[in-house]
């Protein structure tokens, strides 16, 4: 999967620095997966939730952080459009954004 960007995620972690090593775990293993659906990326990340729109939220570092992001399965891209804590995501319509 190619992922849109890689630079959102490091600026989340250069102001939060113990949320680094997660977060390019989770970028390392989305580039090398090749998702076509829903269960594909169950099977990279058992904590991922769909939310309606092509949107997923991903538990971040054992769920202290939440990224939400954007699949496209057919052109094989992945968009992150939120990454925050877990009460900031919960104030957001994580299928919209």
């Amino acid at each position: 999967m190619r992922i849109v960007t890689h630079k959102t995620l490091v600026e989340f972690y250069t102001n939060h620095p113990d949320s680094q090593i997660a977060l390019e775990e989770w970028y390392t293993k989305t580039t090398k997966a090749d998702w076509s659906c829903f269960a594909d990326i169950r099977k990279t990340f058992n904590a991922v939730d769909a939310v309606g729109n092509s949107r997923y939220v991903f538990n971040i570092k054992g769920n202290d952080y939440r990224l939400v992001a954007l699949v496209l399965f057919q052109i094989k891209k992945v968009y992150v459009r939120f990454i925050g804590t877990h009460k900031a995501c919960d104030k957001t319509d994580c299928s919209t954004i």
